[in-house]
């Protein structure tokens, strides 16, 4: 398990060995243990810039590790695509001297767990609703933005599932 302290030290040492600066968008259960949403995640996701993906793993090559890194570019998270603003809608965690590290909106951490949504997922998604206030609408209008990658009727129906249980006031 990472916590938010050995996440900060992992990414201090890739940021003394990149040769530029790069942007990169912590997804997933990594984004809510750097929003404070849960103490540890079980690996590490990110989305970033193409260039950025590419030289964050050209340098990633060269530094042990021995975490579990998913990577995708341009704003897609596990199967889904992201609407473009993703990046301006990110959250700034931390500028290093190489590395500005963000974070996913948790609306975007919302609907992107909407996809595969395991029991962990659920429990992820209850907790953004919870802390960040996010609404019925905010959940419907943004799943609408994204391109989901894959059978889109499993999506509506998880994005159905996820309505249902956390809005049933508002069914």
């Amino acid at each position: 398990m990472l916590d938010k302290r050995s996440l900060f030290e992992f990414l201090e040492v890739v940021d003394e060995e990149l040769k530029r600066n790069i942007t990169l968008v912590v997804a997933g259960g990594t984004a809510m243990t750097l929003l404070d949403l849960k103490p540890s995640t079980i690996d590490i996701d990110f989305t970033a810039p193409a260039d950025d993906v590419r030289e964050f793993n050209e340098t990633l090559r060269n530094i042990p590790h021995g975490f579990k890194i998913d990577f995708w570019t341009g704003g897609m998270v596990f199967s889904q695509i992201l609407p473009e603003d993703y990046l301006k809608r990110s959250i700034p965690i931390k500028k290093m001297k190489n590395i500005e590290l963000r974070a996913l909106h948790p609306i975007d951490i919302v609907v992107t767990k909407i996809g595969r949504l395991d029991d962990r997922d659920e429990q992820d998604i209850e907790a953004c609703i919870r802390k960040y206030r996010i609404t019925k609408n905010q959940i419907v209008k943004r799943s609408s933005q994204v391109q989901y990658v894959g059978n889109a009727e499993n999506y509506r129906t998880n994005l159905q599932h996820v309505l249902k249980r956390f809005f049933k006031k508002e069914a």
